[in-house]
């Protein structure tokens, strides 16, 4: 563990009462709400007020995480089509900003658009569609507003942990005085943050394990590789992992480094040819969704898909830096990865959809004892906030993808171990920092459902190495060095 050696200034009631004021009413995006205006005014000041008296969010089922076994065959017409899902989603959101009809009506066409899309889906894979027959319901849930408090939020993503609040022992979910903030105590302004997603981590008791003792077959180096912190002009709102040749189809802005080719419509040779910000030559994608400061202020996209229309609003932070890392298995030594193998690690739903594949971490430099999955971190005086993923490193030895982009990786055990039938590949681990300023709110670009809760962070890997320096990097972490 680095040694603590920054300076810890102690939050005040005033600061974390700011924060969390400037969280709940000041640099959201436009309320989503049910028969209610979407938009208070903009004063002065630039932030957008908060006057809708029912806000919430659309919940639908997760239907790519259901999919297995699709015929290869049929992948492009799947793809395309759970890409749609999405935009379906997005379009009714508009369609409530804008009043067009009350919430019910809003729904009710949404379901029936989905049950065409569906039944396309599984026409695509050689059935009717009855397998997805249960996919098609989505429906409206309310969530507080800074104005009322209210019944029904979220206090939690569904099977969460609060592994923030729950760990300071004192009850406090947003960090010293956070409650003491009138009428606003768990509030949800605009779509998200809200008040309950900070947490001071000074108030986080250590919480992370030790790593498992490395056995005499482990294998225990480090290859890292420098790749910067991503270049403005590359980022966008496509994902051309899960949605290959859709363009806005994250329907949040990522950041990219690495690969300089990355879009919705890339390939496989698309990514050969490109050119890439990585020193050491490595063509791999690595890309993220941006992390924003909600200061009121508008980003180059506010009016654009993927941005502002969708919610993703206040200005972009730039990653102060970003650290690529491979690294080994404690029981075993590790198999290169094969070209073009595509992993996504965190899930970029987990707040409506369950907690089930989240696994980012957030946390501040000094404190990184003390990682946070469902909170936004409040970092002291002189640390600056982290984002850490760990990704999946056991393989099936056989595919690059699998229909729902999870099934052909897992995560090894905690001692090590990889299922049945997979092997240890380097475990590429990501983390990235941020100065965040003072007194300002902040949080991770996702879908509009997903309020843009923490624990919806998520990062994605494309690995395009050339064969002799992926070698280079296996025979690095097989023979316990640090290279790079």
């Amino acid at each position: 563990m680095r040694q603590q050696t920054h300076k810890r200034g102690r939050f005040t009631n005033k600061t974390v009462a700011i924060v969390a004021a400037l969280a709940l009413g000041g640099g959201g995006a436009a309320l989503v709400a049910a028969n209610a205006s979407a938009h208070g005014d903009k004063g002065g000041s630039g932030r957008h007020g908060t006057v809708a008296a029912k806000a919430g969010t659309i919940q639908c089922p997760d239907v790519g995480q259901k999919l297995s076994g699709v015929p290869a065959k049929a992948r492009p017409e799947v793809d395309k089509n759970l890409a749609e899902l999405d935009n379906q989603v997005a379009e009714a959101y508009r369609r409530m900003n804008q009043r067009q009809g009350s919430s019910d009506a809003v729904l009710s066409q949404l379901n029936d658009e989905r049950s065409r899309t569906l039944h396309t889906i599984g026409s695509a894979m050689g059935g009717d569609g009855s397998r997805l027959r249960g996919m098609t319901d989505c429906r409206w849930q309310e969530v507080a507003t800074a104005a009322g408090g209210g019944k029904g939020r979220f206090g939690r993503p569904p099977g969460g942990r609060q592994q923030g609040g729950d760990q300071q022992g004192d009850g406090q979910q947003g960090g010293e005085g956070a409650n003491e903030v009138p009428g606003n105590a768990g509030g949800q302004a605009g779509n998200g943050p809200s008040q309950d997603d900070f947490v001071d981590i000074t108030k986080v008791q250590p919480n992370v394990k030790q790593p498992p003792r490395a056995q005499q077959n482990g294998s225990t180096g480090t290859f890292t590789t420098d790749c910067g912190v991503g270049d403005p002009a590359l980022r966008n709102s496509d994902n051309v992992i899960v949605a290959p040749g859709v363009g806005n189809g994250a329907h949040h802005t990522h950041d990219y480094v690495g690969n300089d080719s990355n879009d919705a419509f890339a390939d496989n040779r698309t990514f050969e040819q490109g050119g890439t910000s990585c020193a050491n030559g490595d063509k791999s994608t690595y890309y993220w969704p941006v992390v924003r400061a909600q200061d009121g202020k508008d980003e180059a996209d506010a009016d654009q898909l993927g941005g502002g229309q969708e919610g993703n609003v206040g200005t972009i932070l730039t990653p102060k830096s970003s650290t690529i890392e491979f690294k080994g298995n404690p029981r075993s030594k590790v198999t290169a990865m094969p070209k073009f193998l595509r992993i996504i690690t965190g899930d970029a739903k987990a707040f409506t959809g369950g907690d089930a594949n989240a696994n980012a971490s957030w946390s501040c430099t000094g404190f990184e004892d003390r990682q946070l999955t469902d909170k936004y971190p409040l970092c002291p005086e002189g640390s600056s906030v982290t984002r850490t993923f760990d990704f999946q490193s056991c393989w099936d030895g056989k595919n690059t993808d699998s229909a729902n982009h999870r099934d052909h990786v897992a995560f090894a055990a905690e001692d090590g171990s990889c299922p049945n039938g997979f092997r240890a590949i380097p475990q590429l681990v990501n983390t990235i920092t941020y100065d965040v300023p003072a007194n300002t709110p902040f949080a991770v670009d996702g879908f509009p459902e997903q309020l843009h809760k923490p624990i919806t962070d998520h990062d994605d890997f494309i690995n395009v190495m050339s064969d002799d320096l992926m070698n280079k990097a296996v025979d690095c972490i097989n023979s316990g060095k640090q290279c790079g």
